[in-house]
């Protein structure tokens, strides 16, 4: 098996003495047709993952190393360097990796780690971890073969997770948490999850579940507890949301596993979605796990992030079946208004295209504007809205989350099947998170305490925006709910040609955490998100530490 520890190290080392980035071989990749995305490389460079077979050869002759060497079959860079035997004991061990379903595992032998080091060996291998360098042959040979000597069967993701990238939890995350474990303190800033910033749930909300808790030792029906399912029914009807009843709810762990299971009923492989960009990406992952096609629109910076109709009408064709909108927004902070929203219905009506609605932050919404829900807007077609208490209560941990049909149903008749039939394989949502819904939808509403002025989600948009924009070379456009905010950085100005990058090296040097714009499906490196949800104090720090890595950095 090849030791991930010593790839990434050797990666890392080849890199270094050729002075490649990581966003030099995405490009390399690219120009010769080889799929090869930044979160990849970032995963070999992190030590995370290891390569097939296509892109291990790829890597070898760019990076100009033998590829035995880059697994840690060999000691010796050159192919020049390697001997007549060692060469046919190599080859036989590269004849094992190509013949093994494209397995990344090596025979690995005891002749080639009895090489000397070469010269490019003594300039490298020395910063190399200790552990790793001196790892026995025996250890390896354990890993690779049973006590009958056969090879070692190795179980490997399935390949339709090949294409499925969700950074908010991805490489930069796994950095930060390789530091966390070493005993540096990391200011996170690249999640929405309010209680560890101290957001605090309604009382009467935590009381009404302990009151409840025994009663909730079973079963709900798989739609959720019919107390769940009125109050969000009621809800709707507040949205005025046409055409809801009570079996046109569904409660879910939170709006995650629910757009899982609407992506996984309706998508057959080729078939197109479209997917704000940029997006929460959970949307492209989940359309792409299913076998779908996320097709990005693009919402425009320009025009307060709104998507841009014209590019919609672009992208859709005859195997688009639906389009998912994302209001208020993550990541940007945008918020829709009634004229924007009409002309997105408008497009849905031409094309028959089914209305996915993610409104998790319906009601954090500043400036005394008021969101409006697209399915009212639109009787006539098919509509999904997702909504939940993660945010709103501030809950995230408690994983509650519904959707909504609505609308005209009988042209989804089938689809609607599909989506039983998946809810009833995960039997229930969790019994105690729905038993609060009817409370927490009914009772005093604290979310609206925060987003007034004065209130502290409010006065931390207030600051993180000047803040922010006050930095040279940052522009940002003012979030109108969630907490988020979406700034724009100058790469001209810092050479930023890898956003991925941007952030690894702030974390690196300030302990800052943040997540880069291709982490939301922005196809350009001038992007990050920043999650306003720390005190101001804390925000404070963090754009101070920002301002001072700027004033230097260079790509």
């Amino acid at each position: 098996m090849i030791q991930k520890e010593v790839f990434s190290e050797r990666l890392k080392a080849a890199m270094k003495k050729q002075n490649l980035k990581q966003i030099d071989l995405v490009r390399a990749a690219q120009v010769q047709g080889i799929k090869l995305g930044k979160s990849h490389v970032s995963q070999y460079v992190s030590g995370k993952t290891v390569p097939r077979t296509d892109i291990l050869l790829f890597l070898a002759k760019t990076l100009q190393v033998e590829e035995e060497w880059l697994i840690g079959v060999s000691n010796v860079e050159s192919d020049t360097e390697i001997s007549a035997s060692n060469r046919n004991i190599l080859d036989t061990n590269k004849t094992i990796l190509g013949n093994s379903n494209k397995e990344n595992s090596e025979a690995l032998t005891m002749s080639a780690k009895r090489q000397k080091s070469s010269i490019f060996e003594a300039e490298i291998i020395s910063d190399i971890n200790k552990n790793i360098q001196t790892t026995s042959a025996a250890t390896i040979s354990r890993n690779i073969s049973n006590k009958e000597g056969k090879k070692m069967r190795e179980f490997k993701k399935s390949s339709k997770l090949d294409n499925v990238l969700y950074d908010v939890r991805g490489p930069v995350v796994d950095e930060a948490t390789r530091m966390e474990e070493a005993g540096t303190h990391v200011l996170k800033l690249n999640i929405g999850n309010p209680a560890p910033f101290g957001f605090r749930t309604p009382d009467e909300v935590i009381y009404d579940m302990r009151q409840q808790l025994t009663d909730c030792e079973g079963y709900s029906n798989a739609m959720g507890l019919f107390s769940a399912r009125k109050a969000i029914m009621q809800y709707a009807q507040l949205k005025h949301i046409p055409n809801v009843n009570i079996n046109d709810i569904y409660t879910g762990n939170g709006v995650s596993e629910l757009i899982n299971l609407c992506m996984s009923a309706l998508l057959d492989n080729g078939d197109e979605i479209l997917i704000p960009s940029p997006d929460y990406p959970l949307w492209t992952a989940c359309a792409t796990l299913a076998g779908g096609k996320p097709v990005h629109y693009i919402c425009d910076e320009e025009s307060e992030w709104y998507p841009d109709i014209d590019d919609i009408r672009k992208k859709i064709n005859d195997r688009t079946k639906a389009i998912v909108i994302i209001n208020p927004n993550n990541p940007t902070g945008a918020l829709y208004p009634k004229e924007v929203l009409e002309q997105i219905v408008q497009v849905a009506r031409e094309h028959q295209l089914i209305i996915f609605s993610d409104e998790i932050y319906d009601r954090l919404v500043m400036d005394g504007e008021k969101h409006i829900s697209i399915a009212s807007l639109a009787p006539d077609l098919f509509c999904v809205t997702f909504s939940g208490l993660s945010k709103s209560h501030m809950i995230a941990g408690f994983r509650v989350g519904w959707m909504i049909l609505s609308g005209n149903k009988a042209m989804a008749k089938d689809y609607i099947e599909g989506l039983n039939m998946l809810s009833n394989m995960r039997l229930c949502s969790n019994v105690p998170g729905q038993s609060i819904v009817q409370t927490a939808l009914g009772g005093h509403q604290s979310v609206e305490d925060y987003i007034m002025p004065g209130g502290r989600i409010y006065e931390q948009r207030e600051f993180i925006y000047k803040a922010l924009t006050d930095i040279p070379g940052i522009s940002a456009v003012k979030p109108k709910a969630a907490f988020y905010i979406f700034p724009k950085i100058d790469t001209k100005k810092f050479n930023i040609v890898n956003d991925e990058q941007f952030v690894l090296d702030l974390l690196r040097e300030k302990k800052v955490l943040l997540i880069h714009g291709g982490g939301f499906n922005w196809q350009q490196p001038d992007h990050f998100r920043v999650v306003y949800l720390p005190r101001i104090e804390v925000l404070k720090k963090a754009t101070d530490s920002m301002a001072d890595f700027l004033n230097h950095y260079r790509q």
